[in-house]
C-alpha cells in the first residue's frame, strides 16, 4: 500500500491530507497552534482520531511519543551521532535507516523492510510517498514518519512542516 503526504507551504497551522494510490483522502493531519512542543492529530476519513503525536518538551535530543487508539504505541528517539541523523522507534522495535536529510529512508522490523519513505522533488511544498508492506501497520507507520519529520524540524529546521488543506 502507498500513501502520499502533500504538505503546503505558507499556512498558519499544520493541516494536510494523506491520500492513497487512487487519490482518495485516507487521513488528514492537524497540528495544534498554541502548545508546548509539537502536537499532531491524525484523523481518518470519517473524522475519528486515529493517532496522536506529541513532542517531549524538555529533552536533550528530539523525542516524540506516538499514541494509537489512546495508548502509546511508539517513542521516536533521535540517536546521538556526529554526522548523520539516526532514529529509532522504541515500542515496535523498528530500526530506521537511510538518508534523512534527503528524506529517503526505510524502516526495518527483524531485518525486513516494512516501510519506505521517499520525498518527491520539484513540487510546491513537501510531498512524500510512503510505501507500507503490511496494511495493519498503516496508522502506526504514517505516525512514525510524521514524528521523524517533526523531530528533524525541531532539531534545526531541516524540513518545512507547515501544512494546509
Amino acid at each position: 500500500m502507498k500513501l502520499y503526504i502533500k504538505q503546503k507551504v505558507f499556512s498558519w497551522a499544520d493541516r494536510f491530507a494523506v491520500r492513497d494510490e487512487t487519490g482518495a483522502e485516507r487521513y488528514y493531519v492537524e497540528g495544534e497552534i498554541f502548545s508546548w512542543g509539537k502536537k499532531l492529530h491524525v484523523y481518518d476519513a470519517q473524522g475519528r482520531e486515529a493517532a496522536f503525536i506529541q513532542e517531549k518538551v524538555w529533552s536533550f535530543r528530539p523525542r516524540f511519543f506516538v499514541y494509537v487508539d489512546g495508548r502509546q504505541a511508539a517513542e521516536i528517539v533521535k540517536k546521538f551521532t556526529f554526522f548523520c541523523p539516526r532514529y529509532y522507534a522504541e515500542g515496535p522495535g523498528w530500526e530506521i535507516e537511510g538518508r534523512f536529510l534527503s528524506h529517503e529512508y526505510e524502516v526495518f522490523k527483524n531485518g525486513s523492510s516494512i516501510i519506505t519513505i521517499r520525498k518527491e522533488w520539484m513540487t510546491w511544498g513537501d510531498s512524500y510517498e510512503v510505501s507500507i508492506a503490511d496494511c495493519e501497520d498503516e496508522v502506526l507507520a504514517l505516525s512514525v514518519v510524521l514524528a521523524i519529520d517533526c523531530a528533524m524540524d525541531s532539531d534545526g529546521g531541516v524540513t518545512v512542516t507547515a501544512g494546509g488543506s
